[in-house]
């Protein structure tokens, strides 16, 4: 016999604090990490020291976001479909007024197409306020599609989801037009916090990182992500704080950078597909609201300044991860001894509890 209501739970705990400024947000927070790998915890926790001892903690640069839903049309040859191309982009300004009548958040900025044979692939992009977006966007391109099919001659419904969006796949196209929030997060380390706190070299880092995430990745046949384990950090932070999981397929998907600058280390991690939001589905549990709330993103702002706020604090934690695991992968065996130990140590504190 099966319980509907039953509810999956998931261990968390906050790591940190960790420092960020930036364009969006400039404070130390705890962030909340719900995973079942342990390691993860004091993983992340060490790249928050490091953050903290930084003189301006982790940079995040929010430098674009938007929604986006792609419909699928056909029309009677390619000719057809091209010509209803350059119509569709040509009414824009009418199209954002049906958008408008959908939502009070939801705003139209930008259509890009795809035509392959007779059919067009129609990639409407969309502002959301705090929400991610995906029901707004879908329910908006749905009034969309319905306008143009009664407006535009030659065309005829294909699909409301064309896979060109893309949504909870692994592809090119979010990285090179954008979906959900794109953060750039910077971090300048002094090399005597390397050598004490990460016990390494910004050299070992940089050459590790072109090897391992650079080369192995490319050799792997990876799809503009050139990164070591951007989905740990984002699937624990998504869970904790009520966003889509399926959604660290296409935000894992990044590229980590590092520098030697004299001993000192510039690390960097660019992630380009950021999907969360602090309003909408999942959002109204209640370890959701007191999460959501202790992140400083349940305040009265602006729509859309919280589900910043949130993205910048998600990136600020992966960059945390990333450089952790990195430094430890640069001397051998440190990696697996942590595991080793890590999770040893969290099998003798079952039951104990994991809220902190």
């Amino acid at each position: 016999m099966t319980d509907a209501h039953a509810t999956a739970g998931v261990p968390m705990k906050w790591v940190g604090p960790l420092r960020i400024s930036g364009n969006v947000a400039t404070t130390e927070t705890h962030v909340p990490l719900a995973t079942y790998e342990t390691p993860l915890w004091p993983s992340v926790g060490r790249g928050a020291k490091v953050s903290m001892l930084a003189e301006n903690g982790i940079v995040a640069t929010l430098v674009d976001e938007r929604m986006t839903r792609s419909v699928l049309v056909e029309a009677v040859d390619a000719q057809t479909a091209y010509t209803a191309a350059r119509t569709i982009e040509a009414r824009i300004e009418e199209l954002r007024d049906v958008v408008r009548t959908c939502s009070r958040f939801a705003e139209l900025i930008g259509i890009r197409h795809e035509i392959t044979a007779n059919l067009l692939f129609i990639r409407f992009e969309f502002s959301t306020g705090d929400a991610s977006g995906h029901n707004m966007a879908t329910l908006a391109s749905d009034a969309l599609l319905k306008h143009l099919l009664q407006t535009v001659p030659g065309i005829s419904y294909g699909s409301i989801s064309g896979n060109y969006c893309t949504d909870k796949k692994a592809t090119a196209v979010n990285g090179i037009l954008g979906r959900g929030k794109n953060v750039v997060t910077e971090l300048l380390v002094p090399r005597d916090v390397v050598e004490a706190v990460l016990h390494t070299s910004a050299a070992k880092v940089v050459e590790l990182n072109i090897r391992k995430n650079l080369l192995g990745t490319l050799l792997a046949g990876g799809i503009r992500s050139a990164n070591a384990h951007f989905a740990n950090m984002l699937l624990g932070f998504y869970l904790a704080t009520g966003q889509d999981a399926a959604n660290i397929v296409e935000g894992s998907q990044g590229v980590t950078m590092a520098e030697d600058r004299d001993g000192d280390l510039y690390f960097s991690c660019t992630l380009p597909n950021l999907i969360v939001g602090t309003v909408g589905n999942g959002k109204g549990l209640g370890f959701v609201e007191t999460n959501l709330t202790r992140l400083g993103c349940k305040a009265d702002r602006v729509p859309g300044e919280n589900a910043r706020r949130l993205a910048v604090i998600a990136a600020a934690t992966v960059l945390c991860g990333e450089l952790s695991l990195l430094a430890a992968q640069t001397n051998p065996g440190e990696l697996m001894r942590a595991h080793v130990q890590l999770e040893r140590d969290n099998k003798m504190k079952v039951g104990a509890g994991h809220g902190q």
